[in-house]
């Protein structure tokens, strides 16, 4: 948890993807997510958080389903998405709700 606290205290902003390997949606955000890497670079960090393993950090920040992406900076939660959606889409809201900061 200490680690992951600190990947999302920074300036950068982190989508956090929280996804279970048995979920079908979860796996057809893996490129989506590589997509929005390729387009945004550095402008992005992007952080998967497997909640089978990692139950506390899912408790913490009641992840109910997957797949579930929140967008942080600053260590603060900036907009929490549920489902899959398209890169160009993701990309959208990254930049809306980082570029007030």
């Amino acid at each position: 948890m200490e680690k992951f606290n600190q990947i999302i205290q920074g300036d950068t902003p982190v989508v956090v993807d929280f996804f279970a390997t048995w979920c079908a949606p979860c796996k057809m955000m893996a490129p989506i997510l590589q997509q929005v890497k390729s387009q945004l670079g550095d402008q992005v960090r992007i952080l998967k958080i497997d909640v089978d393993k990692n139950p506390e950090i899912a408790q913490t920040f009641q992840i109910r389903g997957v797949p579930t992406l929140k967008v942080f900076q600053n260590g603060h939660p900036k907009w929490t998405g549920s489902g899959v959606m398209q890169a160009d889409q993701l990309v959208s809201v990254i930049q809306s709700v980082t570029s007030n900061n």
